[in-house]
């Protein structure tokens, strides 16, 4: 078998192969989309952002892009337990409200969530509620090359038996052996030869709202099986990546390797990524310690451990300062330090942007900086999407941009060179990072310039007429808002972001 057939977890070795021209130009791409049935929080926010941004720079690339994220709303139980509520029902019932409002509700919400962190939608977002025939059939084959069974009208992957062809647990390095020792005994268990087997097909209980109708009983698949039909349905058999969490390694990830090769006998994936995990204040974030953080509650400020609110963008440059499978601590000051970087950063881009060359002298330091840029940050790319290099690129380089940005001119470095720099930064900033610089919005804004030219024409008359309080009060007031300046025939004026 070749490396990429083992699938060896995280060698940055396949990664640097998938960028290489001898790559075909089309790339497929399948991202464990959310469950639906509440809030998006900081945990979605590490995990879409993270694929955003390969799939930007697979574009980038050159690439033919097919992204495909799901949505998880058949109302699965609990972790794929045995037995429970499925949470979707659950929350239909508190809210009275039928299980697909839930659905619609909760999807909108992640949708504008994704909007505000300026992740592309995918190619295809199929729902899984939308695909019970896909898992049926797939059920059918596993059950029809000898891989699963029936129990009860539930249907169950069979593990022990998978094994006598197939590793499992090689993906998450883990020993059937060791599960099994460390398996407890659940609820429903009965139902299975091996404690290690999974469901595909659940048997639905009376009160169990969302149900479909199989050759085995009325009932609903179990969670794994729905990312391995989809898959196959919109990206073949065999596609290049498939990316998530950390926390869906195994067992969600594993089980789909199963069923797949249990169904198809092929490999499903060439490229596994998985984005790691975040604590808040350093421990696990879960609603059992109040520390369970929506993307929401971040964007107001409104959680009790939030000391104000933070921007959309700022949480990005948050996330992308750190390698997606390096952990992230979060809290207030990291926050508040991503903040102010993001700014800074803004500033460079914006004063890039609007800066064309004019120069007379080139210095040969100047120019090499310049011209290894733009290979630097897609080396640091290549190297498995290190984001965390790239934004240090940018600020090692800025330091020349704000010099050509104070005196006015581009001196030190050809057109040429110059050209092919700014194009090179913001691409990487806006396109591939799929950042958005936060202008001086208020200064930009009409209305708001009108009222203070206003005011400042006000103030002046006051001057004039010696009516200093007036004046004084006006200008404390401004002054909460904006930068004056004055001089001996006008006063300037501009916003201070720090205000």
């Amino acid at each position: 078998m070749t490396d990429s057939q083992l699938h060896i977890y995280n060698t940055l070795k396949r990664e640097r192969e998938l960028f290489t021209p001898q790559h075909p130009p089309f790339v497929s791409l399948y991202v464990c989309g959310p469950t639906v049935y509440g809030n998006s929080h900081l945990g979605h926010a590490r995990t879409y952002t993270a694929f955003d941004v390969v799939y930007r720079y697979l574009l980038y690339l050159g690439y033919k892009v097919r992204y495909v994220r799901n949505i998880t709303d058949v109302g699965h139980l609990e972790n794929d337990a045995d037995e429970g509520e499925d949470k979707i029902a659950k929350k239909a019932r508190l809210d009275k409200l039928e299980p697909m409002e839930i659905v619609q509700l909760y999807t909108l919400a992640f949708h504008k969530n994704m909007r505000q962190l300026n992740n592309m939608p995918p190619s295809i977002e199929p729902r899984a509620s939308g695909h019970i025939i896909e898992q049926i059939v797939m059920i059918e084959k596993i059950i029809e090359h000898g891989y699963a069974y029936i129990s009860q009208g539930s249907v169950y992957f069979d593990v022990q038996r998978f094994e006598k062809d197939y590793p499992y647990g090689e993906l998450s390095g883990r020993v059937t052996e060791d599960l099994q020792h460390n398996t407890r005994e659940l609820d429903g268990q009965s139902e299975k030869r091996n404690p290690l087997d999974f469901a595909l097909w659940k048997k639905a209980a009376p009160e169990h709202i969302m149900h479909w109708p199989s050759p085995w009983s009325e009932g609903f698949p179990g969670w794994h099986i729905e990312c391995s039909a989809m898959s196959a349905k919109y990206l073949g058999e065999t596609f290049d990546i498939h990316g998530g969490g950390m926390d869906l390694l195994f067992p969600h990830h594993e089980c789909e390797i199963a069923q797949s090769l249990g169904a198809n006998g092929k490999q499903p994936v060439r490229y596994w990524m998985h984005s790691n995990m975040l604590t808040i204040n350093g421990q696990k974030m879960g609603k059992s310690l109040n520390n369970f953080i929506t993307l929401d509650e971040l964007f107001s400020g409104s959680h009790h451990l939030l000391e104000k609110a933070y921007s959309p963008m700022a949480l990005r440059f948050c996330l992308l300062q750190a390698h997606y499978r390096n952990p992230i601590d979060f809290s207030n000051k990291g926050l508040q330090d991503a903040e102010k970087a993001y700014d800074r950063l803004s500033g460079v881009y914006l004063a890039l942007k609007d800066m064309n060359w004019e120069g007379t002298t080139i210095q040969d330091d100047t120019e090499k900086l310049l011209l290894s840029f733009e290979k630097e940050c897609v080396d640091a790319m290549n190297d498995d999407i290190n984001t965390a290099i790239v934004i240090s690129n940018m600020f090692k380089i800025s330091s020349i941009v704000n010099q050509f940005s104070s005196s006015g001119k581009t001196e030190g470095v050809s057109k040429e060179t110059y050209e092919k720099f700014k194009n090179a930064y913001c691409t990487f900033y806006a396109e591939i990072l799929g950042l958005i610089p936060e202008e001086n919005n208020a200064q930009n804004d009409e209305d708001f310039g009108k009222l203070v030219d206003s005011l400042l024409e006000m103030r002046s008359e006051a001057k004039k007429k010696r009516d200093f309080s007036l004046a004084d009060a006006i200008r404390n007031m401004l002054s909460q808002f904006i930068t004056l300046q004055d001089s001996t025939d006008k006063t300037i004026w501009k916003h201070d972001k720090k205000k």
